[in-house]
């Protein structure tokens, strides 16, 4: 019970927003979920769900929903909107190789292409370092997808940085800072914000909402090989469910942001990154069962 004190409070996404079910429901799935997984730490955890009923208002409750985290591949989901709403202003030419890399980016979780982006939204290339002069104006540019959404109200992210299985090196790697002070980072409340306006068809445009989510749904039957609607939210959601998700993992995180559908209609945004845990499969999955489970059983 020590942890349901940390329990944030309930914000809205353009709602109003009625705290106490989504509230409730996430205190009992906290509290559960370190009953079960006694090495998991208080601060190893970050929760945010929304519950979007038909015709009433949204509610969201956040366990440490406010903190920031290394996201992994879970940024993808913002260069997905922020390349969306370049073409919706023409900053950028909507193009078969755009549409590629994006497809791969967020389909395969693939690394380069979404480098490709990172320099076609920022006008921005990796290569060696730069002079002082230079590197400060490399650094504006490459800032420009947090200009955008800090413009929307969005808290506590840092939106610069392309992921990378090896590196970085030359500019990118005096970019995030020697002791990486400089690194992405989000939050579980800022990663909610986002895919409710996807799932919504709130973000950039209705039709252009629409195309992200194209992207985003997941094959979860266990016998497909998508790794991101198998091993995630997606293992814990019943036959006739739907799912749209973003993943991530690296040796220190293990992330998902998901928008589901439940057979009865139910439908629901929830967003859970874990420290420390990379190779435990269970605890996303865990968090997922019951708040399924708890949905569910609702009249």
């Amino acid at each position: 019970m020590r942890h349901l004190g940390l329990i944030a409070v309930v914000f809205m996404f353009g709602f109003q927003a009625r705290a106490s079910e989504a509230e409730q429901l996430l205190a009992r799935v906290i509290a559960e979920t370190f009953t079960e997984f006694l090495g998991l730490k208080s601060n190893q955890l970050a929760v945010t769900l929304v519950l979007l009923p038909e015709k009433q208002h949204a509610e969201r409750a956040s366990y440490r929903g406010d903190q920031s985290i290394y996201p992994a591949s879970v940024v993808k989901l913002f260069y997905l909107a922020a390349a969306h709403r370049w073409m919706e202003d023409n900053r950028i030419s909507d193009t078969p190789e755009l549409r590629r890399a994006l497809r791969d980016m967020i389909v395969d979780s693939g690394n380069e292409p979404t480098h490709y982006i990172v320099d076609l939204l920022t006008g921005t290339t990796s290569g060696p370092e730069l002079p002082e002069t230079e590197m400060a104006e490399w650094g504006q540019k490459r800032n420009a997808v947090n200009r955008y959404f800090r413009s929307l109200g969005y808290e506590n992210i840092n939106v610069n940085q392309k992921p990378w299985g090896e590196g970085p090196y030359g500019r990118e790697r005096a970019w995030v800072g020697t002791n990486y002070h400089n690194r992405n980072i989000l939050t579980t409340d800022a990663t909610a914000r986002l895919l409710v306006e996807i799932a919504t068809g709130l973000c950039v445009s209705r039709e252009r909402s629409r195309q992200m989510m194209e992207l985003l749904q997941r094959e979860f039957d266990p016998g497909t090989k998508n790794d991101q609607g198998t091993s995630y939210t997606g293992k814990a959601l019943p036959e006739g469910a739907k799912l749209w998700s973003k993943a991530g993992w690296t040796s220190t995180t293990r992330h998902d942001a998901a928008y589901a559908e439940l057979p009865k209609g139910e439908k629901f945004v929830l967003v859970t990154f874990t420290t420390g845990h990379s190779n435990n499969k269970e605890i996303i999955p865990s968090v997922a069962r019951r708040v399924v489970a708890a949905l569910s059983r609702a009249p």
